[in-house]
C-alpha cells in the first residue's frame, strides 16, 4: 500500500524537523532520566512516576514514529508566484461570506500543517477543497457540517 503524500509549505517542513531533533536529541533523554530516577524509589509495581514515565516515554516513541513516516513522504509545497490567478497550496486567499458580508483571510496549506486558529486550513477541509483551482472574483458554495456557505474570492496573494 502507497503511503499517504504530506504536503507542507518550507515552514511546516522546517517545524517537523525540529520537532523530531528535540524529540530525539533532548525529549528521550529526559524521560529515560525520569524512569531511571522512579526506578530507584524501589517496587515500580505500585509506582505512579514509574508508569508516567512509561506512558510518556512510549507517546513520544511514537512521534518519533510518526514525524519520520511523514517526512518521509513529504511534498514540499513551492513558493507562490507573484500576480498567480488561480488558488493552489499555498496560496493566501481573501474570502467574502455573501450571506454575512464578512471577510476572512485563509492560507491553503496540506493536512499536517492546518491549524483553523491561526487561518491555516487543510486542502482537504471543506473550505480549503471548493477554493483549489478558483480565481479572484469567483463566487462559489461550500457544503459545510451547518449547511451552505457561499464565498467570493476577493483577492489571491
Amino acid at each position: 500500500m502507497k503511503e499517504k503524500e504530506v504536503v507542507l509549505t518550507k515552514e511546516g517542513l522546517l517545524k517537523l524537523e525540529q520537532e523530531l531533533e528535540s524529540l530525539k536529541t533532548v525529549r528521550r533523554r529526559e524521560v529515560a532520566e525520569r524512569i531511571k530516577q522512579a526506578i530507584e524509589f524501589g517496587d515500580i509495581s505500585e509506582n505512579s512516576e514509574y508508569e508516567d514515565a512509561k506512558n510518556e516515554q512510549a507517546f513520544i516513541e511514537g512521534r518519533i514514529l510518526t514525524l519520520e513516516k511523514m517526512l518521509r513522504n513529504v511534498k514540499v509545497i513551492e513558493n507562490i508566484e507573484e500576480g498567480q490567478t488561480q488558488v493552489t497550496l499555498g496560496s493566501t486567499v481573501l474570502l467574502k461570506d455573501l450571506e454575512y458580508n464578512e471577510t476572512i483571510e485563509y492560507t491553503i496549506v496540506g493536512a499536517a500543517e492546518a491549524n483553523p486558529m491561526n487561518n491555516r486550513i487543510s486542502n482537504e477541509s471543506p473550505v480549503g477543497a471548493a477554493i483549489l483551482g478558483h480565481k479572484k472574483g469567483d463566487v462559489f458554495e461550500v457544503q459545510v457540517p451547518a449547511g451552505v456557505i457561499k464565498y467570493q474570492l476577493e483577492e489571491i496573494r
